[in-house]
């Protein structure tokens, strides 16, 4: 019996895109994306239970890692390398890796997806332990890469969930914390970059950053542990500082200068009182 079409690669909706105006294109593009967001709400269950589990582990110095290819894997590559400024971890807590490595993010490796057993292969140089996470990202849900990573991090007693967009995958099956955001058709046949892209940057925006205000990288809303590596981070975290203590412009920011972080600055200033 065939198999049928998954959901990513039916047709749409809108399906003569080449006859439509780009007032047209705009509108439909939006619509569609509508049901993009619907899909992540309806598994908003499967999110949290991942990440309190993902927590427990990362408390007590367990790391993150995201897998994936192509579009998938540079979504991870992506959603890491914002950790470190954001939240100011050390680079080895969130890692993203790519079928083929670094030079996968900026061209695509053929075939790399395809291997089964490198997955993970460039897993373990991490020297991986019972408390690390493995996240698995495959809009299909049947990337070998992803799918033996995780079966065989699983089978050495890490923490396992995944990120796809269609129902009833391999990826899903092997994984202990499956999220399956069910995006339906994409605008352009096929082209899961789109709504599915989409979708799986929402889920790791939720993973990542409710991850890191549960370990306390967060403040009210403040990212007060926040790398001060630019011009622009310099003068927010000022302004945070003025918010928190009072203090003037320039004073506020040459005592986050001189504290290194949002945090130490505010904490000198509220002993400084308290003295």
């Amino acid at each position: 019996m065939t198999k049928p079409t998954p959901p990513t690669e039916r047709a749409g909706k809108f399906t003569e895109l080449h006859t439509m105006s780009v007032e047209e294109l705009t509108s439909a593009m939006h619509e569609v994306d509508f049901e993009t967001l619907k899909a992540v709400g309806e598994v908003k269950e499967s999110i949290n239970s991942f990440i309190s589990q993902l927590v427990l582990r990362m408390k007590k110095g367990g790391r993150l890692f995201y897998m994936g290819a192509g579009t998938s894997g540079r979504l991870g590559v992506v959603d890491a390398s914002e950790c470190p400024p954001t939240f100011g971890v050390n680079p080895g807590v969130v890692v993203g890796i790519i079928a083929g490595g670094d030079s996968a993010i900026r061209q695509a490796v053929e075939g790399a997806e395809d291997d089964s057993e490198m997955g993970w292969l460039d897993l373990n140089e991490y020297n991986v332990t019972g408390l690390d996470s493995v996240v698995g990202i495959a809009a299909s849900g049947r990337t070998p890469y992803v799918i033996g990573a995780i079966k065989s991090a699983r089978d050495h007693g890490l923490l396992t969930a995944c990120i796809t967009c269609n129902p009833d995958t391999e990826l899903a099956e092997v994984s202990e914390f499956p999220i399956e955001v069910i995006t339906g058709p994409e605008f352009v046949t096929g082209s899961t970059r789109l709504k599915a892209g989409t979708a799986t940057k929402l889920v790791l925006n939720m993973i990542s950053t409710i991850a890191m205000i549960q370990l306390g990288h967060v403040k009210g809303s403040k990212m007060v542990d926040m790398q001060l590596s630019n011009a622009k981070l310099i003068e927010r975290g000022t302004y945070m500082v003025m918010e928190a203590t009072g203090l003037a412009e320039v004073e506020a920011r040459e005592l986050l200068i001189a504290e290194g972080s949002v945090r130490e600055a505010v904490d000198h200033y509220n002993s400084s009182k308290k003295g």
